[in-house]
């Protein structure tokens, strides 16, 4: 964790490598991003090791982080992929199949764009965001904050709110970390990923 000395924008999620834009405006083979067709309460629950986490997604306002995320759920990605930063009383950090905060794609291979709107802020506890390691440059990782952290805002794409599941959410923020980069000494491990509607599935 950052000394208390360091200003705040330091304490910030990010993923190790930028990536050049590249990705295209929707999925491989010829998919598109679409609005939510009609589904205004999509949900997915994060299976993890030490219970589940119930997610709401603003597909209306962040439709591409919402894509990338549902699809990369979808396909098994998130599937056994851990924790691999947990900062109590700011954020916990997870989404990378390396598990190291170096790594991970997004469904286009590539980085994709911000999706930075006024009503989506971090604003309390539970809201779920893309990391990325500068403007631009999200891919699969992805935070929860365990409080608001308004220094965030306007830098990174908030696309998801924990909706149930807070008392797992506290039981991670209580899991002690080792080292600079903050790494539970417990793993805490995405097992699998319960999609519940995907108002992109028909996209096309």
């Amino acid at each position: 964790r950052p000394p208390a000395s360091q200003p705040a924008r330091a304490r910030v999620p990010r993923t190790r490598e930028p990536a050049p834009l590249d990705a295209p405006g929707g999925l491989r083979g010829g998919a598109v991003i679409s609005p939510c067709c009609g589904v205004h309460a999509m949900s997915v629950t994060l299976h993890t090791t030490l219970g589940d986490l119930k997610l709401e997604l603003h597909c209306e306002d962040a439709p591409r982080a919402c894509l990338n995320f549902l699809a990369l759920a979808a396909s098994g990605a998130y599937d056994g992929t851990k924790f691999h930063r947990n900062m109590k009383g700011f954020m916990v950090q997870g989404g990378d199949p390396t598990g190291t905060g170096k790594g991970g794609e997004s469904v286009w291979g590539g980085a994709f764009a911000d999706e930075i709107v006024p009503q989506l802020r971090h604003h309390k506890r539970g809201v779920v965001s893309m990391a990325n390691s500068g403007k631009d440059t999200n891919k699969s990782q992805f935070f929860i904050t365990y409080a608001k952290a308004r220094h965030l805002d306007g830098q990174y794409t908030v696309f998801a709110q924990v909706i149930d599941g807070h008392a797992t959410l506290d039981t991670m923020e209580k899991v002690p970390v080792e080292g600079k980069k903050c790494k539970p000494t417990v793993p805490i491990v995405v097992r699998n990923v319960t999609v519940h509607a995907n108002p992109f599935a028909t996209a096309g």
